[in-house]
């Protein structure tokens, strides 16, 4: 017997359309953020920054691939890390489906990380992914864009981290307590504070008369509607139901089904 509380199909579809209400408030409240993105202005990126692809030496503008709108993953995937950031990793498993999309409405999609490139292939073919992932090894584009700290940068107490100053410290420290973050660490093969000198997140770019622009920017919750099966366990019966990372690269479950009912 369930311990939620249950009703007739009048009382579901009572409580349905008043939050379908609150949705469409939502919805709306959506499309004007997304209006205000668009609007953010744009700062022209005057550095050069190099990357490394499976077609050779690359510069930010070649990112684009011809097209004149880049967004860019930063995925998590150091130079000592082992194998992808396990929570990037569930993310870019829907970057495929929507690379040929965006690139049919002149946007390029591209993974980047700082690992070397031989060490992306590798892990992308064994994810079985396709989409472009450059490599920003020797360069300063992760740090410029808040998406890698030096160790004496996590050791500062004042790193600039989504738009705003934090002390990584106390961070750093939860390690030593906290199994989960041990395994988190574990699973690419690092310690608790070199897995953090990665950071997550995206940014978007614009090519304008051979400028590139710099326009937007995410990180921590902000990519959140990027992570595909949060989007749909929103909408399950139980929601997240979570209270630390259960998920694991598509290639690392066991093939049984894991659940809480009886």
């Amino acid at each position: 017997m369930t311990d939620h509380k249950t009703g007739t199909r009048q009382d579901w579809l009572a409580a349905r359309l008043e939050l379908l209400e609150a949705e469409k408030e939502l919805t709306r409240r959506g499309d004007e953020l997304a209006r205000r993105r668009q609007e953010l202005p744009w700062v022209r990126i005057g550095k050069q920054y190099r990357f490394d692809t499976g077609e050779g030496a690359a510069s930010l503008a070649d990112l684009f691939q011809g097209r004149s709108q880049l967004l860019i993953y930063h995925f998590m995937f150091g130079p000592a890390y082992t194998g992808g950031c396990p929570s990037c990793s569930a993310i870019a498993d829907g970057f495929d489906g929507s690379v040929v999309h965006l690139a049919n409405h002149d946007v390029t999609l591209c993974a980047v990380s700082r690992a070397p490139l031989a060490k992306l292939q590798a892990y992308k073919q064994r994810m079985g992914w396709s989409f472009p992932w450059a490599s920003s090894s020797g360069s300063d584009f992760n740090y410029d864009f808040q998406a890698a700290y030096t160790t004496e940068q996590q050791q500062s107490g004042a790193v600039e981290h989504n738009f705003r100053a934090i002390d990584m410290r106390p961070q750093l420290e939860v390690s030593q307590d906290s199994p989960w973050v041990s395994a988190l660490a574990g699973r690419v093969g690092t310690d608790w504070p070199t897995y953090r000198r990665e950071s997550a997140g995206m940014s978007a770019f614009a090519l304008q008369d051979g400028a590139v622009y710099h326009t937007y920017s995410a990180y921590e919750r902000g990519i959140d509607g990027l992570w595909g099966m949060y989007q749909w366990l929103d909408r399950a019966p139980l929601g997240r139901n979570e209270t630390g990372p259960w998920w694991r690269r598509h290639d690392e479950y066991d093939g049984q089904w894991h659940g809480t009912a009886d």
